[in-house]
């Protein structure tokens, strides 16, 4: 593993490096199909807590400094005292933990997925309502709410507004307070 990351200056995503790795154990086995969900994730998990091994050694070696996350994977340079500059890193104890990897079942995996899928809808929902209200995150409640009278004001029909312009402030408002609470 060390040295396909040492090939690479710029470093690697978690997928490039397990192609790399994937490779390097079957030449030419390029038609890889991805796994069930449950079968990824303790690939991933697997990956990772070999990634935090190699850290752990290369810091102790003074070798090098290995920058892990899943988008970029990358050696650089040790330089002295970079490992005092590590604060807690719960994502390190996670992977370290093999337990953690032993204890998650299929059913555990599937619910996480479909909670990240469900925030990942919901986030592109406020972007939206908030586009609806003339309005960008970062944004707190007090604004949106305050924004959302004006709007209300301006669009009301008792007012000469238009209803369905009212309409979408209201569902936009809708959305919002679902997931402000």
């Amino acid at each position: 593993m060390l040295s396909t990351l040492a090939r690479q200056k710029q470093g690697l995503s978690e997928y490039e490096l397990l192609m790399q790795l994937r490779e390097t154990l079957e030449p030419g086995g390029s038609n890889y199909v991805f796994p069930d969900h449950y079968t990824l994730f303790k690939e991933h998990f697997l990956l990772f807590n070999q990634l935090y091994r190699l850290k752990d050694k290369l810091l102790e070696k003074q070798s090098y400094y290995l920058e892990i996350s899943p988008l970029n994977i990358k050696l650089r340079p040790y330089r002295q005292g970079i490992a005092g500059l590590a604060e807690h890193d719960s994502l390190r104890e996670y992977y370290l933990d093999i337990t953690n990897m032993e204890s998650t079942t299929a059913e555990d995996v599937d619910n996480m997925l479909a909670s990240f899928w469900i925030r990942l809808q919901n986030n592109d929902q406020r972007e939206q309502a908030l586009a609806e209200l003339g309005l960008t995150d970062p944004v707190d409640d007090e604004t949106i709410r305050h924004h959302y009278r004006k709007l209300v004001m301006q669009h009301h029909p008792d007012r000469g507004g238009d209803n369905e312009q009212l309409q979408i402030i209201n569902h936009a408002m809708s959305i919002l307070r679902v997931k402000s609470r």
